[in-house]
């Protein structure tokens, strides 16, 4: 297929649909590109002259079936981890909750969630439970609550600063936006870079699945958060594959930073601490700032510099993806996490006004305590 010069297309590689996906650090190594060796080579010369083989026995049927199946999984390497997976989510689902086995695929389908030893189950059990006990927290819902919150102070609370320490090493600095397209396409990044883009990439897959597969109570807003991680994969996936990284980076901090302020004041409000009216306003001011004014700032650069700023052209062999097919789906994404955003500051804009007229300072977004401290007796009555 053919374009005329001024579309700013070239055309795509023969052979394949995405050029040389190879070039570049954006290429993620797994099972299926490394190195076969001449052993390796052996086996499957191997496992080809068997399945070539007339098979007159009932043994030899099924000792090639095998074959086949290792042949399989040795060309499609996703195959195995796939049948697991299946396996295990499969009897999860539908077998009988009150068996032993079913106990121990909670255990594993669950991940960090419920798995002794890992690093967020250790806090949890170790270090926040105990805290909120000494700090004067006693109802199993409001202490549930605590953990999860002082855990996401943790988290959010060392990856904040990291973020915005990687930002200043750059020309981003601070959140700069026409550096996102005068030296795109960004196909190398260093250490620090990549530990904290991935890092966040591996956190919010594990939080998808824990949202899909409802390990915890589901909130008032479900519907919300299960479109926003769907929007959040999506735009980590884009922004990595076709090397929009340094715009992903600064979402990434605005997101980080307000989520602590955020925590911190659930943590204030269960804690009952005089401190959480003024904190919450402190809160509303980072939120707008951060998750509003520097995400609108970035969706006007798209609109104003993504053409206009570097080269604009679709080039499948070099990589250069900023064009005419990007800019909508960059907006279109980008737009989407503005718009559930808003939806959550109009959750707290009406908690503020509850707090500024009656003095109440609650999260919208939880369910009620009282209900879930009911839940938590009747499920206590039923293990006893």
């Amino acid at each position: 297929m053919s374009l005329s010069p001024d579309t700013g297309i070239t055309n795509r590689r023969r052979g394949s649909s995405v050029g040389n996906i190879n070039v570049g650090d954006t290429s993620v190594p797994g099972f299926s590109t490394m190195k076969v060796s001449a052993v390796q080579r052996k086996k499957l010369d191997d496992r080809i002259q068997a399945l070539s083989r007339e098979s007159r026995s009932d043994s030899a049927i099924l000792r090639k079936v095998w074959i086949a199946y290792k042949e399989l999984t040795f060309r499609h390497t996703w195959v195995n981890p796939f049948l697991i997976m299946g396996l295990t989510f499969g009897v999860y689902w539908f077998g009988d909750p009150n068996t032993v086995l079913h106990e121990y695929l909670a255990k594993m389908v669950s991940v960090s969630y419920h798995i002794e030893g890992t690093d967020q189950e250790f806090l949890m059990c170790c270090v926040f439970r105990p805290a909120a006990y000494i700090l004067g927290v006693r109802k199993q819902a409001k202490v549930k609550r605590f953990m999860e919150q002082t855990y996401s102070m943790f988290y959010y609370g060392l990856l904040g600063p990291f973020g915005l320490w990687v930002m200043s090493r750059g020309p981003l600095w601070f959140f700069e936006t026409t550096p996102f397209y005068l030296e795109y396409p960004h196909k190398t990044h260093d250490w620090y870079f990549k530990v904290y883009y991935l890092g966040q990439a591996a956190f919010w897959v594990q939080q998808s699945v824990v949202l899909v597969l409802q390990l915890e109570k589901p909130r008032k807003d479900f519907y919300e958060l299960i479109l926003h991680h769907i929007v959040t994969i999506a735009l980590i996936w884009c922004s990595y594959r076709f090397h929009f990284t340094w715009m992903g980076l600064e979402v990434y901090v605005t997101m980080d930073v307000s989520d602590f302020f955020l925590s911190a004041s659930k943590t204030l409000n269960y804690l009952d601490s005089p401190l959480a009216g003024p904190f919450f306003l402190f809160f509303v001011f980072v939120w707008v700032y951060l998750r509003h004014y520097i995400n609108l700032k970035i969706l006007w650069s798209v609109l104003t510099e993504f053409r206009s700023v570097g080269e604009w052209e679709l080039n499948w062999d070099t990589q250069q993806y900023k064009c005419w097919i990007s800019q909508p789906i960059v907006f279109g994404l980008l737009f989407a996490l503005q718009l559930l955003n808003a939806y959550w500051l109009f959750l707290i804009f009406r908690i503020l006004y509850r707090y500024v007229v009656g003095g109440v300072a609650a999260d919208e977004r939880s369910e009620d305590e009282e209900e879930d401290e009911e839940t938590t007796k009747t499920e206590t009555k039923k293990d006893e």
